[in-house]
């Protein structure tokens, strides 16, 4: 079965939706496999940019049937709010599936979301406020609600009195709110939400599977990226779900012989957002630099985020927990003004050399960087289309991180629109 997943190696924002477009081309189905609306994929065509935040970034090819999984979270005023904001740029999304057991991100969660931050204060975990882990953890309690219960007025009526009887408790109680009227939510959900809706609801398990016993390649993108997974991120500096390669499958509905291609996604440096460790963090002007020229604001949020060196000690743990069978890497070109480019390639905790990351957080949070120095090649590369265009210092930068990875570098993007990409390794 030609199953292909990309996902993140690092702390997201690694240009994973640019990736997915390009490998789009050969796909029938792009399935959005896990996350919501709190992770942004920026699109640059033609010029035009596409900001999208549910639906998955094969939408922009005609041929691409795009899915949004079971394992999706799913604000239903966003994801119509995407569907209008594509079909002004004529963009068809008529062929977009959504998983009637994918669950949905309620006004309830981005309140109780923003609340519990708020509470938290020095202590917070820089959470997007958008409902994401409290619509999780309602999943995980079995009080969510379903994209399938918009279909069926009564019960849905039914569940959000039994689901508010308990939340409005807790707003009211805990944080002095007054709470949210199920009464209210439920009309404004049958009468403005459900027709519009549930036109795009489908049987997406069931076309994933024919599609893949047809022969038709399927591709798999999830939100956020491996060190924001909720069991082997840095916690609890995580998402509330798991964008590793594993839970493609979970998220969508399928087995593991569905897969036989993993693309990590790297960004030539590093960046986060929000709290938590970095051990390669710069706090200064090369720093700033990174922010600036690679533009390195969220999507979503607007939020300015953290930069660093190239982490090989997390890009080997990535390719280890997510069977990577090769590597993307994206926005070399932003690296194109500095003189001097080092690469972390090993961590040090109390005198020991740590190759991968180390099995306690407590010593994650003491390491220190081990770095290698590499000379820049202080020239532009957004016109370059093949490797032999490449600087040599360029070419050398890329093969020493494949070296440090231990897979091959395929893909190497040097700007932001649809074409500025090479190949690198066949």
């Amino acid at each position: 079965m030609p199953g292909s997943i990309v996902v993140g190696t690092q702390w997201g924002d690694e240009g994973k939706g640019r990736v997915v477009d390009i490998v789009a081309k050969e796909c029938s189905h792009v399935v959005r496999y896990q996350g919501g609306h709190n992770a942004g994929h920026t699109l640059v065509v033609d010029g035009e940019t596409f900001a999208l935040q549910l639906i998955p970034s094969g939408v922009l090819y005609e041929h691409v049937i795009p899915v949004i999984g079971n394992g999706v979270v799913v604000d239903p005023h966003v994801l119509l709010a995407e569907i209008e904001m594509l079909g002004a740029k004529g963009v068809d999304c008529s062929r977009l599936m959504v998983s009637p057991q994918a669950h949905l991100v309620l006004p309830y969660h981005q309140l109780m979301d923003e609340l519990a931050e708020t509470q938290l204060g020095d202590a917070k975990l820089g959470t997007t406020k958008r409902g994401i882990g409290p619509a999780y953890a309602d999943k995980a309690s079995r009080t969510g609600i379903r994209v399938e219960d918009l279909l069926d007025s009564d019960y849905l009526r039914e569940r959000l009195h039994a689901v508010l009887r308990e939340r409005n408790i807790i707003l009211r109680e805990i944080y002095g709110h007054e709470g949210v009227d199920p009464d209210v939510l439920a009309d404004q959900l049958i009468t403005e939400v459900a027709p519009k809706l549930s036109p795009y609801i489908g049987d997406t398990i069931g076309e994933l599977h024919t599609a893949l016993q047809s022969g038709e390649r399927v591709l798999f993108e999830g939100a956020q990226a491996t060190f924001l997974d909720l069991d082997h991120g840095t916690y609890p500096f995580v998402t509330s779900s798991n964008p590793v390669s594993g839970y493609a499958l979970v998220g969508a509905g399928l087995g593991p012989g569905a897969v036989d291609q993993v693309i990590g996604i790297a960004k030539a440096y590093l960046t986060r957002v929000g709290s938590g460790p970095f051990v390669t963090e710069l706090i200064d002007e090369i720093g700033d630099y990174l922010v600036e020229t690679g533009r390195e604001y969220g999507t979503n949020t607007g939020r300015r985020r953290r930069t660093g060196w190239f982490d090989s000690v997390m890009a080997r743990q990535s390719v280890r927990l997510n069977a990577c069978s090769e590597i993307a890497l994206t926005k070399l070109d932003v690296l194109d003004q500095l003189k001097i480019i080092k690469v972390c390639v090993a961590y040090e905790v109390d005198g020991r050399r740590y190759e991968y990351l180390p099995h306690l957080r407590r010593l994650h949070d003491r390491a220190t960087p081990i770095y290698e120095e590499l000379p820049g090649w202080l020239q532009d590369l957004s016109e370059v289309t093949d490797r032999s265009e490449l600087p040599n210092e360029a070419i050398d930068y890329i093969s020493f991180l494949e070296q440090q990875i231990g897979v091959p570098i395929r893909f190497v993007s040097v700007g932001p629109g649809r074409e500025q990409y090479l190949r690198f390794t066949s």
